[in-house]
């Protein structure tokens, strides 16, 4: 169970900057829960990390006073859309948040409800209003807009993007994003543990090891349960073959942004290989029902470490070959040097995670620093630049590929022998925590509070793109329209991980 330092929502604002000091300290994460059915108020949850470890702030708000708590977005910009969302799923007002426009819910969600709510039942028919959403832009002589989205020429999911543009310059972008919001939290909420699982594993086809071992750490920190030697090997072996096959498929993405033929095709051909092999290893190629509550479903077979090892030992050159034809492209470079800049004291005060932060200076990563699992008996570098732009985080991809590998040859060659779960008892009613991973995007974060009878009362999930997409508005302006792409493709956000 978390311990949690329980304050009045009034304090919240001082509280929250004295745990900030002045950005030296991360905001990684914000949310409210509906707790008037235990106590008589709702709680804000907020999570610092301080130094080497996290601390917890929990705001109460009395439901017989005011729905309001002091914002915190002003001082810290990371917890605008937190915020934003708090308001939106529970109707408590941020007080003097700079845009308190809706977040998840759209302009046809009509007002005054509020679906996180417990008083709120999951199927209720709701009413389509008819609403505008404004988005924000420049005005000016020669200023004009460019619409992007929310339906796009390729196959990926709706986001819409407004640019202000002077000439060719970006100014300003504004994004809209949650187009396909699918309730998930809500869709959970009284399911059995093991149940409420399989849709948390499918909050994102490219995370799903990510959203599976957050979740389930969550689990098994409340349960106080520890897993076996033997299914931490093999989790650790997932989670790495999923940053892989991500990191490898996402250089070549990078390439498509800026219709560089052979960088794509080498990207799709390597990245189809590792996939695979990842369907030889848990019968999906994105690694679902291996991860469970407790440990891990399938075994590995001495067969199956050797195909690995021979895909590894293909991959290596093949990728050195595809990352030569970068370093030696002088057009290549002059694309993704200097384009899309993120400083770091940007990307610490937005809390960016992962890939993102890393490529601007930010030295975090959570395997290292707040490790779970195996981590702390395997061996592995954190690759940091500090240009931030797109640059920087290609390199930063192309050096975790190489520790990747040598974290995947390292589990191999110290997998350990024994079962491969455990069994969750019976948790204590309205226990709640944390579970955290790092994901190839960054890391991800669950909180759980577990009802009667090990069912879900309240699940949060914060994936590493929530964080990450409004940094995309920082590094836009000042470049051009045609390197939006390149610039978008850099992060490579998911959708669907903030469409949950």
């Amino acid at each position: 169970m978390t311990a949690y330092n329980t304050i009045p929502a009034s304090e919240l604002r001082t509280a929250a900057y004295d745990l900030y000091a002045g950005g030296q300290n991360c905001l990684m994460s914000m949310f409210a829960n509906d707790e008037r059915q235990l106590n008589g108020y709702f709680a804000i949850y907020c999570l610092f990390s301080v130094g080497k470890k996290m601390e917890v702030l929990k705001a109460v708000l009395a439901e017989k006073e005011k729905l309001e708590f002091p914002s915190i977005t002003p001082k810290i910009s990371g917890a605008a859309w937190y915020e934003r969302e708090i308001y939106d799923m529970f109707g408590l007002e941020p007080l003097g948040h700079p845009d308190l426009r809706p977040l998840a819910l759209h302009e046809n969600w009509p007002e005054g409800i509020f679906p996180l709510r417990k008083d709120f039942a999951n199927r209720t028919p709701v009413p389509i209003a008819k609403k505008e959403f404004n988005m924000a832009g420049v005005e000016g002589e020669g200023v004009f807009e460019v619409p992007v989205g929310p339906i796009h020429a390729g196959i990926i999911e709706p986001g819409h993007f407004r640019f202000s543009q002077a000439g060719e310059g970006i100014i300003r972008l504004d994004a809209k994003l949650f187009f396909l919001h699918r309730g998930i939290e809500k869709a959970i909420e009284g399911l059995p543990i093991e149940r409420a699982f399989y849709q948390v594993e499918r909050i994102s086809g490219i995370c799903t090891v990510a959203h599976s071992l957050a979740y389930c750490q969550a689990v098994e920190n409340i349960a106080a349960v520890v897993i076996p030697p033997r299914a931490q090997y093999l989790r650790a072996l997932v989670g790495e073959m999923e940053r892989l096959y991500n990191h490898v498929g996402d250089i070549g993405n990078i390439c498509a942004g800026m219709g560089f033929a052979v960088g794509i095709m080498a990207g799709a051909r390597m990245k189809e290989y590792i996939m695979r092999v990842n369907e030889a290893l848990t019968g999906h190629r994105f690694l679902r029902g291996m991860v469970i509550p407790g440990g891990v479903r399938l075994d590995i077979t001495k067969e199956l470490m050797s195909e690995i090892t021979e895909m590894l030992n293909q991959l290596v050159p093949d990728f050195d070959e595809m990352i030569g034809l970068f370093k030696g492209n002088n057009a290549f470079l002059n694309r993704v040097e200097t384009t899309g800049i993120v400083p770091r004291e940007a990307a610490l005060d937005l809390g960016i995670v992962g890939v993102g932060a890393r490529a601007s200076g930010v030295d975090m990563d959570t395997r290292r620093d707040f490790p779970y699992g195996c981590y702390p008996s395997l061996k592995f570098d954190v690759p940091v630049y500090t240009s931030g732009d797109v640059a920087a985080r290609l390199w930063v991809r192309v050096d975790e590929v190489a520790q990747t590998v040598k974290l995947i040859r390292q589990i191999l060659e110290k997998m350990p022998q024994g079962s491969l779960k455990v069994t969750i008892p019976d948790i204590e009613p309205y226990s709640s925590g944390f579970g955290w991973c790092e994901s190839p995007q960054g890391n991800n974060i669950h909180w759980l509070m577990v009802g009667e009878d090990n069912t879900i009362y309240r699940l949060y999930a914060r994936s590493a793109a929530y964080p990450n997409w409004p940094a995309l508005t920082v590094a836009a302006p000042g470049n051009i329209i045609p390197d939006f792409p390149l610039i978008n493709k850099s992060y490579e956000l998911s959708y669907a991980c903030v469409d949950r």
